[in-house]
């Protein structure tokens, strides 16, 4: 049974009625013709803008193309009694600046931690009977040692030295997230007093640098090198690579022998939740409740937010200043500034007018091109999945009463017993075709939030890769390739825990061209690189700014492009 292309129920966050709406429809739910600011999407990042920005004394609204905000980080009852965390789907980013600063707890975000959080079962026939191995790491790192000298002991001991060594550069970075990158535009040809305003830009970069310290060329290698060439130097255990190289490839057409992928790897140890650094989590109600926390806020301080009001243009003055918005409903909304939480295509290419005005373009040529030639296709599939009982892993049997057990809880790697795997799977996509053992990361929220599913009933997040954007020959994904796919990945699942097609009450499959058409991603579920602007933030074309994924610090549920665009956006127009 699927649920893609029928009907879909409409979204739902953490309840029917979140407080931001109910707060619009009371005080401030009309349209005005002027705002002091204008953000472009209701994305997580657009929305933290927003909040900041009404906090600052800058008054904002928001325009969002669908009936739902949240853009990925949202819950969608897909399948009547299902919420469904449908596009993102965990949380670890987040910056614990805005949680704290825009009081999202009192706001009605609840988290739901998760330790044990990552299980990778063998497909091997147990020796004498006994049942096949598996990798269960968590916080306890004497038990995750016990977990790895299943495989090796060598690699047991060079455990705790390899997660300290990621936490020193983790550490490093950390604060390179929260401010503006370097900016390199007022170094070269900023007058003096730009040039002075600048240096503030290194601090970052002065601090990263004395954390690392004389380690700083190996910390290099990891930003760089390949991520299997990383782990070789630490560890020998395949199951062990595999399960950390994962971390390295999610969400990008690469794998983890090619050069820079050693970056991601970063990722299981760069978050903080509740004061807890590496720490990944299920929001309560799904990611949409999320958006809903962040929307209260920014909502209690004065933010309009409004939904199915698509913005069909930027507005730009005859002095190449952008002066406001045009809705698809023919709206003039006029603003001192615009920020766009859409992805730097859909900024510049299509909402941004490419006039000239006398020989003056409002983008440079050269960058226009940059733009469009941007490399954004993702290889993720994802799969959203009804189950009326938990997967029955054959690694980890299920109680009697089939109760969660921890490592129902975690993220749950399947086809990552070793790297080459992972590179087999890349090289079925490069050719057009879908992996043949796809890459899956497998979640099941209700295990710790049973308010997402009824009683016994359970809901899956499926995170899949390689799926080509266009599959070979040209041709575009079709119902039949969609199910055939999705077929493919339950097969591959069953092996693990025989009876799980049984258990799918309803599924919903969304390949790289449905997440573009739905979530307005080009390209796919990318996990978004930052586009080069000035100050990280500013666009060529003055008062338009980028605030989402493609603006510094990149992609992921973070909420740092949205508040460091909207710090850059204040100081802007305190200078106007």
């Amino acid at each position: 049974m699927t649920a893609y292309g029928r009907g879909l129920s409409r979204a739902m966050g953490a309840s029917p009625h979140p407080a931001w709406r109910q707060a619009l429809s009371d005080t401030r739910g009309r349209l005005k013709p002027e705002y002091d600011a204008v953000v472009v999407g209701a994305g997580h990042n657009g929305l933290v803008a927003a909040a900041y920005l009404q906090r600052f004394g800058v008054n904002t609204a928001v325009f969002e193309r669908r009936h739902v905000i949240g853009g990925a980080a949202v819950t969608e009852e897909i399948i009547p009694g299902f919420k469904f965390s449908r596009a993102s789907y965990l949380l670890s980013l987040l910056r614990p600046q805005i949680y704290s600063e825009l009081e999202l707890k009192k706001h009605g975000l609840r988290l739901h931690l998760r330790n044990p959080y990552s299980f990778t079962p063998m497909l091997e026939e147990g020796a004498g009977g006994k049942m096949p191995r598996s990798l269960l790491l968590g916080t306890d790192m004497a038990e995750n040692q016990k977990q790895i000298a299943q495989f090796s002991r060598k690699d047991a001991q060079a455990f705790p030295k390899y997660e300290a060594f990621m936490d020193r550069l983790a550490l490093a970075i950390d604060p390179l997230l929260d401010s503006a990158p370097v900016d390199l535009e007022a170094f070269q040809r900023g007058s003096l007093l730009q040039r002075l305003k600048s240096l503030s830009t290194l601090k970052p970069l002065w601090q990263a640098g004395c954390i690392l310290g004389a380690q700083l060329p190996q910390y290099y290698q990891v930003l760089t090198a390949p991520a299997a060439k990383v782990l070789d130097q630490w560890f020998e255990s395949e199951p062990l690579k595999a399960t950390l190289a994962t971390d390295a490839v999610i969400g990008a057409m690469t794998n983890p022998y090619i050069p820079g992928s050693g970056y991601v790897l970063l990722h299981h140890v760069m978050g903080s939740l509740e004061g807890m650094r590496g720490a990944w989590g299920y929001v309560q109600g799904g990611m949409g409740a999320l958006s809903d926390a962040i929307a209260s806020s920014a909502t209690a301080h004065g933010v309009s937010i409004f939904t199915e009001k698509t913005v069909a243009k930027v507005q730009v003055s005859s002095g190449g200043r952008v002066q406001g918005v045009v809705l698809q409903d023919g709206s003039e909304v006029r603003s001192k500034v615009v920020l766009s939480n859409a992805s730097p295509q859909i900024t510049f290419l299509k909402l941004t007018p490419q006039v000239r005005l006398g020989q003056e373009e409002w983008l440079p040529e050269e960058f226009v091109a940059r733009i469009a030639q941007l490399d954004t296709q993702s290889p993720v599939t994802k799969i959203n999945v009804a189950v009326n009982r938990l997967p029955d892993f054959l690694a980890a049997p299920n109680t009697p009463r089939g109760q969660p057990l921890p490592h129902h809880q975690c993220s749950i790697h399947l086809n990552c017993e070793d790297t080459l795997l992972v590179h087999r799977a890349f090289e079925d996509a490069l050719d057009g075709l879908p992996s043949e053992r796809p890459l899956i990361e497998l979640c099941i929220p209700s295990s710790l939030d049973p308010t997402l599913a009824p009683p016994g009933c359970h809901v899956i997040s499926l995170f899949t890769q390689y799926t080509p954007y266009t599959l070979a020959g040209g041709k575009a994904w079709d119902e039949q390739q969609r199910n055939a796919y999705a077929d493919r990945v339950f097969d591959c699942i069953e092996a693990y825990a025989p009876g799980f097609k049984g258990s799918v009450v309803g599924r919903d499959i969304l390949t790289p061209p449905d997440l573009e058409r739905v979530f307005g991603l080009p390209g796919g579920l990318y996990f978004a690189r930052p586009v080069p602007l000035h100050s990280g933030y500013r666009s060529p074309l003055r008062g338009l700014y980028l605030c989402g994924s493609g603006a510094h610090p990149g992609g992921g549920v973070m909420g740092a492009a949205g508040r460091n665009a909207a710090h850059v956006v204040f100081r802007d127009l305190r200078s106007m």
